[in-house]
């Protein structure tokens, strides 16, 4: 256990929540707002509330649940085992989801560089599959060359998402920004649940705020407060951000932009300087799916070493990679690349967004509703109980209205993407069920 004086205080807790969640879920959103107008940005108000609770209630979780499986865990204390590998193989599917639609953000951001890629969707598919491909031989060589590769590329799309939100406001035109404000008309309540699904993409990964409360300082108080910082200052920016935007490029361009914040430094600066931004959210792009590589290699390999997955996920190489479970998931992120190809990247990017958001609300459902029962088990005061049942309970409703927000058609591929879950889930439980006999 860390010594006190080696423990990282709420500074230094803050800034690793909010670097781990501002990787590459904004670099594409810009142009899919822009389908719904400027009005997304109340979508944007809303989900950072619901974020912030999230937040809340996954750091609760994590400081007093000390078992191994992160989110599958907090599920097991409510739900039982079922609970755990399905919250276990849900989020391995949104994370291969998610890798594909990140690979797809980086295709479109090559574009001004390789204008071939969007010639037509099979060299929009060659595209993406090479970036997949390389970004997972990349997590071969095992995890320490992945955190050191991760750790300085994320700050391409950081840096210039931040700056976009203080010095664009000097370009800012507000009839451009009233113009984009409802193109379609649409009810305030419609234009809000489009939006929703979109900008709760850009928070995924919430969920691991809490996960590092043994080499904190104080983790009582800082870890929630360094959650909701965080979380805060990730949405003023995300906001800041989309809001300058649509009130620089207008609307209609916007939502045609395959890199929208190089289009962006174009019209604010030059050619030249949208080119280098775009080159800077590309790597940005390739280190945030080398990341989300790596940690669903992961967290197939945790759910092979308790034998929830099959074992050849489990296997390492010298390195420490289980480059056995990477092929295989390489092999479904191709297919699922297939299956979503589309002529018009940002369409394509837009149906593999809300299917992963819709896959990843279930483990946070599963995990979300066990924070009472994890709450229980602690001798804490009677408020603090109340307050974080209470907030729990609003993450969940919150959740519930992610999915709504997704749409049908990702819904019903999302149920049965989930439901094929239990028949492997069948057959490890027939396994471990010791009463009995086979013929």
């Amino acid at each position: 256990m860390a010594s006190e004086k080696n423990k990282m205080g709420l500074v230094g807790l803050t800034t690793i929540v909010t670097v781990n969640m501002m990787g590459s879920g904004i670099i594409m959103l810009p142009a899919s707002l822009a389908q719904t107008g400027a009005i997304s940005l109340l979508s944007w108000i809303v989900t950072a509330i619901g974020a912030m609770c999230i937040a809340y209630a996954f750091a609760k979780c994590g400081m007093y649940c000390n078992r191994d499986g992160g989110m599958s865990a907090y599920a097991d204390e409510a739900h039982g085992k079922s609970a755990f590998f399905i919250a276990s193989y849900t989020y391995y599917v949104c994370l291969v989801i998610s890798a594909v639609a990140i690979a797809v953000s980086a295709a479109g951001y090559l574009v001004p560089f390789f204008p071939w890629i969007k010639t037509t969707p099979y060299h929009t598919f060659i595209a993406v599959v090479g970036i997949l491909v390389v970004t997972m031989v990349a997590n071969f060589w095992g995890p320490k060359l992945t955190g050191q590769i991760s750790a300085v590329t994320v700050w391409g799309i950081i840096i210039p998402v931040v700056g976009l939100s203080v010095a664009g406001w000097f370009w800012f035109e507000p009839k451009v920004f009233a113009e984009a404000w409802n193109p379609h008309q649409d009810t305030t309540v419609t234009a809000i649940s489009s939006g929703i699904a979109l900008t709760l993409w850009a928070f995924l990964g919430i969920e691991s705020a809490g996960a590092n409360s043994g080499a904190v300082e104080n983790p009582k108080k800082n870890v929630p407060l360094a959650c909701m910082l965080a979380t805060s200052f990730t949405a003023i920016v995300y906001i800041a951000s989309t809001s300058v935007i649509q009130g620089i490029i207008p609307n209609e361009e916007l939502a045609k932009s395959d890199a929208p914040f190089g289009l962006v430094y174009t019209y604010m600066f030059n050619e030249t300087v949208g080119q280098v931004i775009t080159a800077l959210a590309v790597i940005a792009c390739i280190g945030s799916l080398l990341g989300w590589q790596f940690t669903n290699a992961q967290v197939s390999k945790a759910a092979a070493d308790i034998r929830l997955f099959p074992k050849i996920f489990g296997e390492v190489s010298k390195s420490n990679a289980p480059i056995k479970g990477m092929l295989i998931m390489l092999g479904l992120e191709l297919v699922l690349a297939i299956m979503t190809i589309s002529p018009n990247l940002v369409s394509q990017f837009n149906i593999l967004l809300n299917l992963a958001v819709f896959i990843n609300m279930v483990p946070y459902i599963l995990s979300l509703t066990g924070l009472e029962v994890i709450l229980r088990k602690q001798n804490l005061s009677a408020k603090e109980y109340k307050t974080g049942a209470a907030i729990g309970t609003f993450a969940v409703i919150y959740s519930i209205y992610g999915v709504y927000a997704c749409g049908q058609s990702a819904v019903f591929y999302g149920a049965i993407l989930t439901l094929i879950g239990y028949i492997f889930y069948g057959f490890i439980a027939a396994r471990d069920t010791k009463d009995g006999s086979v013929a």
